[in-house]
């Protein structure tokens, strides 16, 4: 579905990534794993043209993707940030509908109905400005707005940063359903219970570049790349 091939990328004149290559299967959730500063978001700014690639190549089903993030959203990859990046200004309707009215089309998968459903609590909240919510809440609003884009790839950052553990739950369950219904994602993660739980495939990131690819019950078992790695 998604194809990185030797992609280097950075800020500024400092270079993050350096040839990392991973693939991202349809129907399936990857986990990005690694600690900070390994290159993890970064990678994902870059599938999502927010920074320049300075070499390599994208695949989106076969095909360059696009270098514009507008049109990248349109091809169909929704991008959930760290920061979440709502809109604090407005009401959580006006959030949800900017992107339903945009990317909704004439018959979409994602309707307001559908993702209130699934997040029943910004239901209770639509009129509360972004300022008025929780950070579950704010969480909750980034993932749904994303879902209204209708996408066929959804790419969230660190969704459990700053979340009570009841809430990170939560979101867990949320994603867990989202992947039965057959959501491929690509999902960055510090909590890696939370990450390998929900993952059919896992690879980890170290100073940009990818050093350990597999499955979720094969980085559990594997305590040296853990510590090595990732510093569990």
């Amino acid at each position: 579905m998604l194809d990185l091939k030797d992609i280097e990328s950075g800020y500024g004149e400092t270079q993050v990534l350096y040839g990392l290559t991973l693939a991202a299967q349809a129907g399936r959730v990857l986990a990005i794993l690694g600690r900070n500063g390994a290159g993890k978001s970064t990678t994902l700014k870059t599938i999502m043209g927010l920074l320049p690639r300075r070499a390599g190549e994208i695949l989106f089903d076969g095909k360059p993707i696009a270098t514009q993030p507008y049109d990248i959203a349109k091809s169909g990859i929704a991008y959930v940030p760290e920061t979440r990046d709502i809109f604090p200004s407005l009401t959580v309707r006006e959030n949800l509908e900017i992107a339903a009215k945009r990317f909704g089309g004439t018959d979409p998968d994602w309707t307001m109905e559908r993702v209130l459903d699934v997040f029943p609590r910004l239901a209770e909240r639509m009129d509360n400005g972004g300022t008025q919510l929780s950070g579950g809440e704010q969480q909750m609003l980034a993932i749904a707005r994303g879902l209204l884009m209708n996408p066929r790839l959804l790419i969230l950052d660190e969704p459990t940063e700053g979340l009570a553990p009841i809430i990170v739950k939560l979101i867990h369950d949320k994603l867990q359903d989202l992947k039965s219904a057959g959501l491929s994602m690509i999902i960055v993660e510090q909590n890696f219970g939370f990450a390998t739980s929900l993952a059919d495939d896992v690879v980890v990131v170290s100073k940009g570049q990818v050093v350990w690819t597999g499955t979720p019950e094969a980085i559990k078992a594997d305590t040296e790349a853990q510590h090595t790695w990732l510093g569990v």
